[in-house]
């Protein structure tokens, strides 16, 4: 089974962040545990409070996830 087909996407808005880690409301009202993916690292791609992301979570633990893209104010005036 292709692992890449298993993830799930949802947008969601930070609610919270410390040391690493964010809680993220999803759009659905679940609150999950987030961590930014290694290209955002990479990148200096920085994540806070009320920013609206994209996140992946595994099908095998929906309480935590990896937020892969983070929306700039021009995209979610364009949403």
């Amino acid at each position: 089974m292709d692992s890449k087909k298993d993830i799930l996407k949802f947008k969601g808005r930070v609610i919270e962040a410390s040391r690493g880690f964010f809680r993220v409301e999803l759009e659905n009202g679940k609150i999950i545990l987030a961590y930014p993916s290694g290209s955002m690292k990479k990148n200096y791609i920085k994540i806070g409070v009320g920013d609206t992301v994209e996140v992946e979570i595994s099908p095998y633990d929906l309480t935590k996830g990896r937020i892969v893209w983070r929306y700039s104010e021009q995209t979610k005036k364009e949403d």
